[in-house]
C-alpha cells in the first residue's frame, strides 16, 4: 500500500504501477478454490469446513444467520482465526483448517480469505456470491436478534429457530 492508500504491484521492469480493486480481486481469486453454496453447506454439515460469517451486525440482523457459522467481525478475523494467536477462537485449531469465509455478496470474503492464507491457513477460501447466494439456494438461515454488546466471535448452535447475534467469547 502506498501513503495514498492505493495498492501497487511490481511490473516486469521493477517499477510500481497502481492496481485497482477489480484487478486485485481477480488476482486474489486466482489463488482461491472458491466454493458454491451447496458445496459449502455439505462440507460444513460433514464437519469438513468451518463457515465464518464476516458480515456486519446490521446485515446479520436484517437477513439472518447461517446455523453453525462462526460469526467474526471482519476487523477481528485474523486475530480470531490465527491458530498461534493469543486471541484465537476455540475453532482455530490448526493451519490446515478448511475455512470458508462468508460476506454479503462474495467480494470482501475473497480478500479476507487471502489474508488468512497469508497467516498460513492454506485451505482458507470463500463462498461464491456470499450470504445472498446461500439464501438464494434455499439453504438454512435463522433469524438474528439485535446485537446487545460489542461483537466478539461466537458460533451459533443451529438448534433453535431464533438465534441471537449477541456474541460471547
Amino acid at each position: 500500500m502506498t501513503a495514498e492508500g492505493s495498492v501497487r504491484a511490481e511490473s516486469p521492469v521493477g517499477t510500481e504501477s497502481p492496481v485497482g480493486i477489480d484487478e486485485l480481486l481477480e488476482r486474489v481469486r486466482e489463488g482461491l478454490d472458491r466454493v458454491e453454496a451447496d458445496a459449502a453447506h455439505e462440507a460444513a454439515r460433514a464437519g469438513e469446513a468451518l463457515l465464518v460469517d464476516i458480515r456486519y451486525a446490521a446485515l446479520r440482523e436484517r437477513d439472518g444467520l447461517i446455523p453453525g457459522a462462526l460469526v467474526v467481525e471482519r476487523n477481528e478475523l485474523e486475530w480470531r482465526l490465527d491458530p498461534q494467536g493469543s486471541h484465537r477462537a476455540p475453532e482455530a485449531t490448526s493451519h490446515g483448517l478448511h475455512v470458508v469465509i462468508v460476506c454479503n455478496e462474495g467480494y470482501a470474503s475473497s480478500l479476507a480469505a487471502t489474508s488468512l492464507r497469508q497467516l498460513g491457513l492454506h485451505r482458507a477460501t470463500d463462498l461464491v456470491g456470499g450470504f445472498q447466494a446461500w439464501r438464494a439456494a434455499g439453504l438454512p438461515v435463522v433469524a438474528a436478534l439485535p446485537a446487545a454488546g460489542p461483537p466478539v466471535a461466537s458460533r451459533g448452535s443451529g438448534h433453535t429457530s431464533r438465534q441471537t447475534s449477541r456474541q460471547t467469547s
